[in-house]
């Protein structure tokens, strides 16, 4: 009697990279809506084909995807500027020819290399620097792309020289990701290991600083109230904007109170009484306080945290 096969688990961390790659798409297909009606949905068809391709090459990497995810967002939005600054005339079938034309390298490239990059994919190492020197054999032909199209006159073309020419300079960049595939996957490999340390790191210090949240938005709402209490004893107005007096209702209050608190400077709200500019003088200092107090208390929690480390490591000493 045969065996039935093991039922499919996901490997862990798999919600986490599907929802990051096309949270990042979604969010860049929004900011670059100006740039016609295709491209915002080219760049969430691209995500997701970028995700589905590199889960199924690398089923145990998903931090490769969750590294290559920042990658297609920020060369989404690159494109979207350069192409825009450097053709700006070129035809929109032709953006879109040229903006695929480095996904699609990149992706038949690492499935061509697979067996050779799923080590690397898969790795759990950290950050080495050493890889500085092999990312700048590929990133410097490509920026060195960008700025030809932007120093050269092409611009002044006509649509069809601009489309050829987008064209042709984003084929170029697709040969150099191609031939140095190794080093973008070490690239996007380690974005991805630095992001999760960093978020390995903001866990451990969360109950510090909620709690320091906590307290400053108690403290803004408290200085929030204390005005509009102000405001509605007097008999006259205490804040003016660009328009003269306000009535300064809770929602201007509350701003009033996260600006003043928050030292940026006052612009369309201003106080115009002395006892009100002194209890905002009382607020900028408490602020300044609280943010001494949360700062030694996460550097406090973090040193408790690396003491509790090395005793685990190293066992209690005896006597």
């Amino acid at each position: 009697m045969s065996q039935a096969p093991p039922f499919y688990r996901p490997p862990e961390g798999w919600l986490r990279s599907t929802l990051m790659t096309l949270g990042f798409g979604l969010l860049v297909a929004g900011g670059v809506a100006d740039q016609g009606t295709i491209f915002p949905f080219m760049v969430i068809g691209v995500a997701a084909l970028g995700l589905t391709t590199l889960y199924l090459l690398f089923p145990h990497g998903l931090h490769f995807a969750f590294g290559t995810s920042a990658g297609l967002a920020v060369y989404a939005c690159l494109f979207a500027v350069m192409g825009r600054a450097a053709f700006p005339s070129a035809d929109g079938a032709a953006r879109a020819v040229a903006f695929l034309l480095p996904v699609t390298s990149f992706l038949v490239a690492v499935w061509w290399r697979r067996r050779t990059l799923r080590l690397v994919a898969e790795a759990a190492h950290p950050f080495d620097l050493g890889h500085l020197p092999r990312m700048a054999r590929w990133l410097i032909p490509v920026w060195s792309v960008g700025a030809l199209s932007l120093t050269l006159p092409v611009n002044r073309l006509g649509v069809l020289d601009q489309s050829v020419a987008v064209i042709a300079a984003m084929a170029v960049i697709s040969a150099v990701v191609a031939a140095s595939v190794r080093g973008v996957v070490l690239l996007l490999t380690d974005m991805a290991l630095i992001t999760e340390e960093l978020a390995g790191r903001a866990a451990r210090i969360l109950v510090p600083v909620v709690a320091f949240l906590a307290m400053y938005a108690m403290l803004v709402i408290v200085f929030a109230c204390l005005y509009r209490i102000a405001q509605g004893l007097s008999l006259h107005a205490l804040f003016h904007g660009p328009q003269g007096p306000v009535p300064l209702p809770f929602p201007d209050a509350l701003y009033f109170s996260l600006v003043t608190q928050a030292t940026v400077g006052y612009g369309d709200v201003t106080p115009h009484d002395e006892g009100i500019r002194l209890l905002a003088s009382l607020q900028v200092v408490a602020g300044q306080v609280l943010l001494l107090f949360g700062f030694a208390e996460i550097m406090r929690t973090r040193r408790v945290q690396a003491s509790d480390a090395a005793v685990r490591r190293h066992g209690p000493t005896g006597d």
